[in-house]
């Protein structure tokens, strides 16, 4: 095996969302930049997690919102087209071909090395290519970027890894609907999975060790997607405890608390593990594998010098695309910013550090109906010792819902700091409200007083208008 060895002034091992735009940034700050991909450039978020699962649901959504008006339900008189649904997730992963992000990386003047890229020393990363032939080492003159993110985590269940089980990536990237589908889970994968291949024709099975859907949120929220897979015929065994998994016959046949179930395919939707093994993380003192621990500008704690930084799941702040692409932006413009010389501002809200998850993190569940939330829950607001008051008001009631649907189903909670009348977090449950998120992460982050509120008047008829609902409940 022979090696070849290249400077750059920055190395960024993954080529997924976060790798693209650290690398972005310090390109634009006018580091040279190269990335190391091992898979596909674009990475979880484009071809296995955001873009495909959210195709495979559009479709559903659309059907379902043009069934809840009088009129336009008339016209619905066939069931969606399976294999064009297929097709047209298919043309948002481009196929699981890269050619238009390598493309991308080409114009914005960032250089691609594939293969698997491990630390050898301080600054220095050596990149295995996929055929095994001829090693590159690359030198960092001021910075090594980890954004390799997480994988599917597939718990220690007798059988379980034998069987072949899907992950998100399997269950986004299939090419059918399997007759039954057993998904291990309740979060936002696995109700997602559930919504979408239930659409699509599979008879659905949730086994769900909590006590509720979407444990992480308002029990509002799992409550309510929770009711409406059910009517939709899906089975959901809450508290349900899988202790083995075999394959007979072809089929996967899971042990249970309630014992055997039969499926088609099994899809385990338990959580995530970061992307750390084989990175070489002990040549500079750290773990082999876990997620890596990072300060506000998203080094790497524990690693003399500031040069190696660790963005987006591989640090297990939030699991989440968009806060990744937004700790790349801090990350980038701090790596940018000791390159030149200059000084690092590590208050709150400079562009150089990542405080977002600490103060406000949004997230959106599209399933039927839709969960958007920001900043804290109820609990969350208990348990941090805040004083505070929860507002509710049925979304349905709004002249906007009642445009949008005929008979508009949703509830909007609100938790609000009764010391400082500003809003700690918020929920919206129900059709479309995805849309209505920012506005909340805006006055959340912003810490918006209740009394300045009053004046940012929501159009009429929309479901904006649910603004002014909840400040008229919460003024009494």
């Amino acid at each position: 095996m022979t090696t070849a060895e290249k400077t750059y002034d920055v190395i960024v091992i993954g080529g997924g969302a976060v790798g693209e735009n650290v690398a972005d940034i310090t390109v634009r700050g006018g580091l040279r930049t190269v990335v190391v991909e091992a898979e596909l450039v674009g990475g979880e978020c484009s071809y296995w997690a955001c873009m495909p699962s959210k195709a495979l649901l559009r479709g559903t959504e659309a059907l379902s919102e043009a069934r809840a008006v009088s009129g336009a339900a008339a016209a619905v008189t066939g069931e969606q087209d399976v294999a064009a649904t297929l097709a047209r997730r298919d043309s948002f992963t481009s196929s699981w071909r890269d050619d238009g992000q390598v493309d991308w990386l080409r114009r914005a003047g960032i250089d691609l090395v594939r293969g698997r890229g491990r630390l050898s020393a301080p600054r220095r990363v050596v990149v295995t290519p996929p055929d095994g032939t001829t090693e590159v080492t690359l030198v960092a003159r001021h910075a090594v970027a980890i954004c390799t993110g997480s994988q599917a985590a597939v718990p220690t269940i007798e059988g379980l890894a034998d069987v072949r089980p899907w992950t998100s990536r399997e269950a986004t990237s299939a090419q059918a609907a399997p007759g039954r589908l057993l998904i291990i889970g309740g979060g936002y994968v696995a109700c997602e999975m559930a919504t979408a291949w239930h659409a699509l024709g599979s008879t659905v099975t949730m086994l769900v060790r909590s006590d509720r859907l979407l444990p992480g949120l308002e029990p509002a929220a799992g409550e309510a997607v929770a009711d409406s897979l059910r009517k939709s015929g899906v089975d959901i065994r809450l508290c349900a405890d899988v202790r083995s998994a075999r394959r007979e016959d072809g089929e996967v046949v899971l042990g249970t608390s309630d014992g055997d179930l039969r499926g088609d395919e099994v899809l385990v939707a338990t959580g995530r593990a970061a992307r750390t093994e084989d990175l070489g993380l002990d040549v500079v003192g750290m773990e082999r594998s876990g997620y890596l621990d990072v300060d506000e500008d998203l080094r790497v704690t524990g690693v003399d010098g500031c040069w190696l930084y660790a963005v987006g799941d591989v640090n297990g702040r939030r699991l989440l695309t968009h806060m990744g692409k937004y700790q790349a932006r801090q990350a980038g413009s701090a790596i940018v910013a000791r390159a030149r010389g200059q000084a690092v501002d590590l208050t709150d809200w400079s562009p150089h550090v990542a405080t977002a998850d600490r103060f406000a993190t949004p997230s959106v569940v599209f399933t039927d109906p839709q969960v958007a939330s920001v900043g804290m829950t109820a609990a969350q607001a208990a348990d941090a010792g805040r004083a505070h008051r929860v507002v509710e008001y049925p979304i349905g009631q709004v002249g906007g819902a009642r445009l949008f649907a005929d008979d508009y189903t949703g509830t909007a909670i609100a938790v609000v700091d009764t010391e400082r009348e500003v809003l700690l977090g918020m929920t919206f449950i129900g059709p479309a409200v995805a849309e209505l998120l920012q506005a909340a992460t805006i006055a959340v982050v912003g810490e918006v007083p209740i009394r300045r509120l009053w004046h940012a008047v929501p159009a009429y008829p929309t479901i904006s208008e649910i603004w002014l609902r909840l400040l008229e409940s919460y003024r009494g």
